[in-house]
């Protein structure tokens, strides 16, 4: 018997494999493993402070709009994300001053992933 450990979707789970001689296909209950350890800083700097605009799904950066420094107006679009074929304008949800850009161009993110800090 094996144990092994295999991740889906972020949940880890812990796996007992029996080897068969392939005239019959045995398995063991599926027990949820323990917590992961904490995951990684996400790329945009954690002493960045303001207001960060994040993801709300996951897709890939077709467009980066702006750059740190950059005085935006509310319903200014900020970045581009393709997701399930569609293009999807990420906007400013008020006037502010753009802090840091956490993505690039071609990147993939998730939902939640931090695009753009306003400050």
């Amino acid at each position: 018997m094996k144990n092994l450990k295999i991740t889906v979707n972020g949940t880890v789970y812990n796996v007992q494999v029996e080897e068969a001689d392939g005239s019959e296909i045995q398995s063991a209950p599926v027990q949820k493993a323990a917590a992961p350890k904490a995951a990684p800083a996400p790329k945009a700097a954690a002493d960045v402070s303001g207001e960060p605009v994040k993801s709300p799904m996951p897709g890939t950066i077709i467009n980066v709009l702006v750059k740190p420094g950059q005085a935006v107006k509310k319903g200014d679009v900020l970045v581009i994300l393709e997701a399930m074929k569609m293009e999807n304008e990420i906007k400013a949800a008020k006037d502010a001053t753009v802090v840091s850009v956490a993505v690039n161009k071609g990147e993939s993110v998730d939902t939640g992933t931090v695009l753009v800090t306003l400050g």
